[in-house]
């Protein structure tokens, strides 16, 4: 674009050369043409991808004694703390580890879970709580300031419930979670979750559960970021489901069924007034759709794209999975991330037209990228994989640490234990 200005700077230099001549024929005092000064101001999109593309790492955490892949990741989001805050993540060794969010130190792990994690979320309103869904069939509540290994709350599901995913809304009033298949049904479980910041240790009963919108695994839910009462789910049998759980049923609460035609990996709020939901598939395809436009005679498909893989990245730029998506508000952009297994991150914008490919992230992970958290008040970007490494990332940064060379070691360890990133839920299944 610079170039592209400069010349055509000299074309109009170029141009003006007669009307030099002319007016020193003329005998008047204007010797030059008026120089013209071209200026470019990039858009807010163009400055939002310009830094993410120029994010460098920060801060990495320190290897511990137990690698473990990192499966998921939160912030506490509330800035009330003396130290800056945390980070909750999930691991393949059955354990949530919590990080100081300024520096990446470890703080302490909770590894009292009998099961396989579903993901890890801290509560809106309470810095201190960070929530863990297992595969045992409970979602239990922990207080990051005590190092006892024993939950604060418990919020135990139905006997045959095995949960693969959740979230809670962002009231923080009601928890969600979703199950595996079990017979001919699949469920989305949901208590109610008052009194977590106060963290008195008891059990909690479900409030009820839906069991009629998803016929397979439902693998994950998200809760709207600003109104409570509404949450997407999504499943193996392809369909994005978004309810509104004020109503009084389960029928009335379906407000939208969306097929991605492929079992669902990721899912978001996105768009002006985060009426757009999105889904990434476990086969890396991409589907977009505008909920705005449910009461209208326009389609609510934005964009699918049956795999990015052969989209986003061209020539050299190889994609070989998607982690999930990202919505940057100032900007009013979506973007999407994905890798490589040699630990690379591509950073993907996604517009109505199509993908793009913003930047790639090299020399951090050295083994596929499982989970990652986009701050936008700092706009830094957290990431963890199979590397058992976790990365802070921010724009022009300068690594002071250098601790990579011991963690190239660690992805063929951890491999032998947990599954590779792309497999489909349904292959682990016997």
């Amino acid at each position: 674009d610079v170039i592209a200005g400069f010349l055509y700077a000299i074309l109009i230099l170029v141009v003006f050369h007669p009307v030099v001549d002319l007016i020193d024929n003329f005998n008047l005092t204007y010797k030059y043409a008026p120089l013209i000064i071209i200026t470019f101001e990039m858009t807010a999109v163009e400055k939002v991808e310009e830094q993410l593309a120029s994010l460098r790492i920060a801060k990495r955490s320190a290897l511990g004694e137990e690698p473990a892949y990192l499966l998921d990741i939160d912030l506490s989001r509330p800035a009330q703390s003396a130290d800056g805050g945390s980070v909750a993540v999930s691991c393949s060794n059955e354990s949530v580890r919590v990080y100081n969010r300024e520096t990446l130190r470890f703080l302490r792990e909770y590894s009292s879970h009998p099961g396989a994690l579903r993901g890890v979320r801290f509560a809106h309103a309470c810095d201190s709580v960070v929530f863990s869904a297992c595969s045992d069939g409970t979602v239990k509540c922990w207080d990051v300031r005590s190092a006892t290994q024993k939950p604060a709350r418990v919020f135990s599901g139905y006997p045959s419930n095995v949960f693969i995913s959740f979230d809670i809304s962002c009231s923080d009033l009601i928890v969600c979670a979703g199950t595996e298949k079990d017979e001919q049904d699949a469920f989305l479980v949901f208590w109610d979750a008052r009194g977590i910041t106060d963290c008195a240790s008891s059990a909690k009963e479900p409030l009820g559960v839906y069991s009629e919108s998803h016929n397979d695994d439902i693998t994950k839910i998200c809760f709207h970021p600003v109104e409570p009462n509404l949450v997407v789910s999504g499943s193996t049998d392809g369909l994005v489901n978004v309810y509104d759980i004020n109503k009084d049923n389960e029928d009335d609460a379906l407000i939208s069924t969306c097929n991605s035609d492929s079992s669902v990996s990721f899912i978001g709020w996105c768009g002006k007034d985060l009426k757009q939901v999105y889904c990434l598939t476990h086969d890396e395809g991409f589907c977009w759709w505008d909920m705005a436009q449910l009461d209208t005679e326009e389609p609510i498909t934005l964009l699918h794209v049956l795999d990015v893989r052969d989209l986003a990245c061209p020539e050299n730029h190889s994609l070989q999975y998607l982690v999930g998506g990202l919505y940057h508000e100032k900007a009013e952009k979506l973007f999407l991330i994905g890798g490589t297994c040699t630990g690379n991150i591509h950073l993907i914008s996604c517009g109505t037209d199509g993908l793009s490919l913003v930047g790639t992230l090299c020399g951090g992970h050295s083994a596929t990228v499982r989970s990652f958290h986009w701050n936008p008040v700092d706009e830094s970007l957290l990431t963890g994989g199979e590397d058992a490494q976790l990365l802070l990332w921010k724009p022009g940064a300068v690594e002071r640490s250098l601790t990579k060379k011991a963690s190239l070691k660690i992805a063929s360890s951890v491999q032998k234990r947990v599954r590779v990133h792309n497999s489909s839920l349904k292959s682990r299944k016997k």
